[in-house]
């Protein structure tokens, strides 16, 4: 196969199963050959990021990841996805260890906030503890111009619940406690947009979905800039066949 992108999944399963679901409902496509080549990596046993990385004594997952990014590099991708914001943690060393370009999901997200809320100066954020640990998303929130607002230790708490407790452990969506967190972070750090900054969240979004309060959803961002990407290096290949 010829034309196609690698996706570094897995983490967690039915997130990444979420972000596929999403990629095929949003491609332009009216036969079989319309879809978008790519190959898909679920890693399930990739050692938990936010555990690492709250205690660097927990297995490390960078070694899985960077022989993962080397292995399907081998097939010459065009580029790379990693559907996993907590994983970009070690995003700097994965680019380090191919030559094959890898979208940044955290970049890609705060670079959504300009198109859909122009006008907003406060972007808060909720996610696993190890992405707000990390701070790759300050950063980029912050060289972004925005202030940045972090979750009380209560919405961190429904966070964490909705995540690990609902959708890792049971593959269950509490919508109402998905729409409470995100009012509360708005409520409590009057925050103008709220970054949804885990792929479960999205998962969240995706099963019930928030149409009333201001959000930029980063799997969905993802999928967005994923076919972007994918229209400029497949597009010969799909018009010519």
């Amino acid at each position: 196969m010829k034309n196609f992108f690698t996706i570094i999944g897995g983490m967690g399963t039915m997130a990444t199963e979420s972000y596929i679901h999403q990629l095929n409902l949003r491609t332009r496509a009216h036969q079989d050959q319309d879809y978008y080549n790519y190959t898909l990596v679920n890693h399930a046993t990739v050692p938990d990021r936010t555990a690492y990385i709250l205690d660097n004594t927990k297995p490390n997952p960078l070694p899985e990841l960077i022989e993962d990014f080397k292995q399907y590099a081998t097939l010459g991708p065009d580029f790379f996805t990693l559907p996993c914001n907590t994983a970009h943690y070690f995003y700097d060393e994965l680019a380090k260890a191919v030559d094959v370009p890898i979208l940044h999901m955290p970049k890609e997200t705060v670079a959504e906030i300009k198109k859909r809320y122009p006008e907003a100066k406060k972007v808060g954020l909720v996610a696993t503890q190890g992405t707000i640990r990390d701070q790759i998303y300050d950063k980029e929130i912050l060289a972004a111009g925005y202030d940045l607002a972090k979750p009380s230790p209560a919405v961190q708490k429904m966070t964490d619940e909705l995540i690990y407790d609902d959708i890792k452990e049971q593959d269950v969506v509490d919508g109402k406690l998905f729409h409470d967190l995100v009012a509360q972070m708005i409520q409590e750090t009057g925050c103008d947009v709220v970054i949804l900054g885990c792929t479960e969240l999205s998962l969240a979004q995706e099963r019930e979905p928030i149409t009333d309060l201001p959000i930029v959803d980063s799997q969905s961002t993802l999928v967005d800039r994923t076919i972007e990407w994918a229209d400029k290096t497949q597009k010969s290949v799909r018009q010519s066949g």
